[in-house]
């Protein structure tokens, strides 16, 4: 029996915030889809992240509704990541939710977190926000939307398409095998549609793979990239100082 007991403090407030701008971080992937987090924590974490100066993305939960969407937007999100789009149709109900009048239908409330909370006039709001506070990403992770990125690129308001590499290379026959040529190829055709029609392209789920990741950005014009998630680097950092400890020996 070990003589020895390690602890860890965690951080599970928006003090994970604050951590992410210091280590140079540009954005938050705030995570509703595949966790238990609920829109009153994501604008807890998305507030912060504008005192901080960090910009807050929030993935809401596949088909959650209009309503969900606005909320989330309300409670301070910079953008909204809409996953599993497959087709220019859902990709334009995406932007309508997310902007203004008359780009989309959008509902308007007052003191917007993105406004500091201050009364602001409605036309500014709309202006701005339609500009600048509500990015549409697109994500792309199946193979009926690869067959039809072209349309989806097309659609005027969309900002960035972003490819849920894990999904993604599950949906094409190659769980997990970034360096497939098929997976490649599917890549391919998204960086292309996206200098097409000048959409960002951006790259999730593919983490510590630096020859992957330079070939993203470098060769297909990658300009978002989901480099890391929370738990990986707390994981990560907790064997290397677990290991470390443990080989103290008591005299």
């Amino acid at each position: 029996m070990s003589d020895k007991a390690f602890g860890i403090r965690l951080a599970t407030n928006t003090q994970i915030v604050q951590l992410a701008q210091n280590a140079g971080f540009d954005s938050l992937f705030i995570e509703l889809e595949h966790s238990t987090l609920s829109i009153d924590d994501a604008s807890r974490l998305s507030m912060a992240g504008l005192h901080a100066g960090i910009t807050p993305f929030v993935r809401v939960p596949h088909q959650c509704g209009n309503g969900f969407v606005q909320r989330v937007l309300d409670g301070g999100a910079m953008g909204v990541i809409f996953p599993h789009i497959q087709n220019a149709a859902e990709a334009k109900a995406a932007v309508a939710i997310s902007k203004y009048p008359p780009i989309g239908c959008r509902s308007m409330t007052g003191q917007l977190p993105a406004f500091s909370l201050k009364p602001t006039p409605a036309a500014t709001v709309i202006q701005e926000s339609n500009i600048s506070a509500s990015s549409v990403f697109l994500m792309i992770e199946n193979e009926e939307s690869i067959d039809l990125i072209d349309e989806i690129a097309a659609v005027e308001g969309v900002d960035v398409l972003l490819i849920g590499s894990n999904d993604l290379s599950i949906e094409l026959g190659v769980p997990g095998a970034f360096t497939s040529e098929r997976f490649r190829s599917a890549l391919e055709k998204v960086s292309a549609a996206c200098k097409k029609h000048g959409k960002i392209m951006g790259l999730a789920g593919i983490y510590d793979q630096p020859e992957i990741q330079d070939w993203a950005i470098n060769t297909l014009g990658v300009r978002y990239l989901l480099c890391q998630q929370d738990s990986g680097l707390i994981a990560v950092g907790a064997v290397k100082c677990a290991a470390a400890v443990s080989e103290i020996e008591r005299p």
